[in-house]
């Protein structure tokens, strides 16, 4: 028998997950079976992930098929209705190693594990020392969320925030670095919603400025993606005074107009995100900004559009994720009137252009610059800002290096 195949769907924090899995199935001795950790953030989503089922079990025409992720949790029955399948597990069973136990022993029980995912009310216990490059880690902070955008269908899957207490991360980065990491990122669901289900009510900032100060001796932290309008007054402080976290932040702005944000059911308007962003840039003048933008929101006009693309320019943002909504089943956005499709891939289109030409500006204004940067493998590293730099001459993978940019080729920077 051979060691278990996993392939992975989606988002970062699925990506920590199916490390956590590997060890919990090696622990329990699991064999011959291919494991499928599912994303259902759009219905295209999970249209790759059933068709990466059906690939699986061609290459595998022996193996036992587990499929399990957020997919798997909102809708368990398409799923085990796929003949290719043999088990369906839900969020909460795939991090308990009793789960992986039972799947290594007697497969044929239970061949839909999938509870109520809202009843869960504390994160698994199943952090992991090093999940990444040997250059930077990643550490869960979060999991779940307590809001309901229209469009999304991930609190279904998470079920509610749920945070782990500041001293276990504290722990968990302090191991890191004993290891030899120079760079941890923080990583949730609804990472700004940290701390409200804690005694006290800790924010993010306060976790952030716990990590900074008893682990002096971590290089660089990051955040990863971020509701601006959740950010607390600690989080401005450390943006404003720590030089070890990152300048780099990655915002969920979704769009640029107000009439559409109210219909997705965001938290903020476009001024609170413009705000934002010049507060954060004066605090930090290196700060730069990724987002996510969703085009072709049902209901959305040209002249809605044009709020998106011009959100792009006054927040300056610099690294985009661009997203052609497609509807979700089970969502309310899904029943609203729909855009049409050729639309929403020509908008789509054009704010990816709009993020190339920000990454261009962006590239051509670091040449002559010097940085530091973190080296991902022997020819490309990092900056602070998250911008990729190429090396002709090998550097040490995982050290901190300082480099003179010299020129931009692509979206990479080139340095001497």
């Amino acid at each position: 028998m051979s060691a278990p195949i996993f392939s992975n769907h989606g988002c970062r924090l699925n990506a920590y997950e199916t490390e956590a899995m590997k060890e919990l199935a090696a622990e329990a001795g699991l064999e011959g079976a291919v494991v499928v950790n599912t994303c259902a953030v759009t219905s295209e989503a999970v249209r790759k992930a059933r068709q990466d089922i059906r690939r699986l079990r061609r290459d595998n025409p022996d193996a036992r098929i587990i499929v399990t992720g957020c997919a798997a949790q909102t809708e368990p029955a398409t799923f085990s209705a796929m003949p290719e399948v043999d088990a369906v597990i839900g969020n909460t069973e795939k991090m308990q190693a009793s789960t992986w136990s039972g799947l290594a022993g007697d497969f044929g029980t239970e061949p839909v594990q999938v509870d109520d995912i809202m009843s869960v009310t504390e994160t698994a216990g199943h952090l992991i020392d090093g999940f990444g490059t040997r250059s930077r880690a990643y550490v869960q902070v979060q999991n779940g969320c307590d809001h309901r955008c229209t469009f999304c269908i991930i609190p279904y899957g998470r079920g509610n925030s749920r945070s782990v207490p500041a001293g276990v991360v504290v722990d968990q980065i302090k191991r890191l670095v004993q290891r030899g990491y120079n760079e941890v990122v923080l990583t949730g669901v609804d990472l700004t919603s940290w701390g409200a289900d804690l005694p006290g009510g800790p924010r993010l900032g306060d976790l952030v400025m716990r990590i900074l100060r008893l682990v002096p001796d971590l290089p660089r932290l990051r955040i990863s993606s971020i509701d601006s309008i959740e950010v607390d007054e600690n989080l401005m402080q450390a943006i404003a005074t720590e030089s070890r976290l990152m300048p780099h932040l990655h915002l969920s702005l979704q769009h640029g107009d107000d009439l559409i944000l109210k219909r997705m059911k965001r938290r903020h308007l476009r001024d609170d995100a413009i705000r934002f962003a010049e507060e954060a840039r004066r605090l930090r003048p290196e700060m730069t900004f990724g987002a996510d933008i969703i085009a072709g929101f049902p209901t959305e006009t040209e002249a809605h559009f044009e709020n998106s693309l011009a959100l792009v320019r006054e927040c300056d943002l610099t690294w985009l994720h661009v997203f052609p909504y497609s509807p979700r089943p089970g969502t309310p956005a899904a029943r609203m009137p729909q855009v049409n499709g050729a639309a929403i891939k020509a908008r789509a289109a054009r704010l990816r252009r709009a993020g190339d030409a920000q990454v261009a500006r962006h590239l051509a204004g670091q040449v002559g610059r010097d940085h530091a940067v973190l080296m991902e493998n022997p020819h490309m590293g990092r900056t602070e800002q998250f911008t990729e730099v190429a090396f002709d001459a090998p550097r040490p993978e995982g050290r901190i290096v300082a480099a003179h940019i010299t020129g931009a080729r692509g979206a990479q920077l080139v340095a001497a």
